[in-house]
């Protein structure tokens, strides 16, 4: 299978598939990446951990800090404790909500992290008047070139005077 094909099915896989956690898989939170395909997990109960991202998923899927996964645990190795099975998108999470089987350790960081996505105390304060948003958007990467109009009553004026 090509490089290209497997990024495919791997990815639509990633992004289409809707399961439920199995008896021996958990659903952790990313806490930090540590590297070399590892990355530092916080667990319903309040542990941290390292797992690592097994290889389908390298340079295929990418996950940042704050996404939410499934592991298994796995027996060998004393500091990495389970691997990646799955990674989890937005649709996802409100699929396994709805089925009941998203932990309640969880429940509360997923409403507010994701429902609000800029704080209120950090936008602009807003007025309700009536004026040309035109006007108020300034392109800082223009020069201010200054414009000089000429009345019609001012030049014809002058125009007398010169007769």
């Amino acid at each position: 299978m090509s490089k290209a094909t497997k990024r495919k099915h791997v990815t639509k896989e990633v992004l289409d598939e809707y399961v439920l956690p199995e008896e021996n898989q958990q659903i952790v939170k990313v806490v930090a990446g540590k590297g070399n395909n590892l990355h530092e997990i916080l667990t319903a109960d309040n542990r941290t951990f390292l797992v690592s991202m097994p290889t389908r998923f390298r340079k295929n899927v990418w996950i940042k800090r704050g996404d939410f996964v499934f592991i298994e645990p796995i027996e060998e190795g004393d500091r990495v404790k389970a691997e990646i099975s799955r990674i989890l998108y937005k649709d996802q999470i409100k699929y396994i909500k709805e089925e009941g089987k998203w932990p309640e350790a969880f429940m509360e960081i997923t409403n507010t992290e994701k429902d609000q996505m800029i704080p209120d105390d950090m936008l602009p304060p807003c007025d309700s008047s009536d004026e040309d948003v035109g006007d108020l958007v300034v392109n800082a990467n223009r020069q201010k070139v200054a414009v000089y109009e000429e009345s019609d009553n001012e030049t014809s004026e002058e125009d007398d005077d010169v007769t």
